[in-house]
């Protein structure tokens, strides 16, 4: 029987090293305080906090959930580079919540486990350290989850709306389409859209006891909640592209 070899990742971790080191340097450089989360395989994980004013809102961005899906936390450090964490609104951002799986390049962590159905009764050290930071962090507002996906064509997003807030999905999507198309499928993750590459879903788990984030974010007060979706076959450029553009759409609707 043969076998395949060991897969050296040893490169890929260096690669991560260098992009959680550049976003622990980056984010107290535009003003954000570093919590530190845990540490794992040697990489320790932070998360950001700015507080601009008590009058703005509380926007919450995450990435680096599923660890071969680079396009969001890539996003994130052109966005921390670019000034985009301005007076508009204050911060709290998660640029890596998967190292290990970010290392390997699996939707998974280095168990097997994955973190985005993790959130009802927390089984990972990733998990249980990220939401014990996010219960300290006091009400968001508005979430936005950077996330990809290996079996759409097309952008896609799922809206989670617990105020009836204005809704900005199809603002995000114009301001896409022009880089990546929606999703044109009628059902996307066995999810009926709304619109093509809209899915308008209710505050509840499609499966009850495995929690994603933006269900613990929306049972944890969270107003309004909003997850990106890029497809893994374009090109990674034109998916960091896509990230960016429906993350700075969303929050000049949401805080200008």
């Amino acid at each position: 029987m043969n076998f395949d070899p060991p897969v050296d990742l040893s490169a890929n971790k260096a690669k991560v090293f260098e992009l959680n080191g550049a976003f622990a340097r980056e984010f107290p450089d535009c003003g954000f305080e570093a919590s530190f989360l845990y540490e794992l395989d040697g990489i320790q994980i932070r998360a950001f906090r700015r507080t601009t004013s008590v009058a703005k809102p509380m926007i919450y961005i995450s990435a680096g959930m599923h660890g071969d899906e680079p396009a969001g936390p890539l996003a994130l450090l052109e966005m921390v580079r670019s000034g985009f964490f301005d007076e508009r609104a204050n911060w709290l951002v998660c640029p890596i919540l998967n190292p290990t799986g970010l290392v390997a390049e699996t939707r998974e962590n280095a168990n097997g486990i994955d973190l985005n159905r993790d959130y009802l009764n927390p089984a990972s050290v990733e998990t249980k350290n990220h939401i014990a930071w996010l219960e300290q962090q006091g009400s968001v507002d508005l979430s936005i989850s950077l996330h990809e996906d290996y079996e759409s064509t097309g952008f896609y997003l799922y809206e989670i709306n617990c105020i009836s807030c204005p809704s900005f999905a199809q603002n995000v999507l114009e301001a896409v389409s022009p880089i990546l198309p929606p999703e044109p499928e009628p059902l996307i993750d066995d999810h009926e859209v709304r619109e093509p590459g809209w899915i308008f879903h209710e505050p509840e788990a499609d499966l009850p006891d495995q929690w994603p984030e933006a269900i613990w974010l929306a049972k944890h007060g969270t107003a309004v909640s909003y997850t990106f979706e890029t497809p893994s076959s374009e090109a990674l450029e034109q998916r960091i592209a896509a990230q960016l553009c429906a993350t700075r759409t969303l929050v000049e609707c949401y805080a200008s």
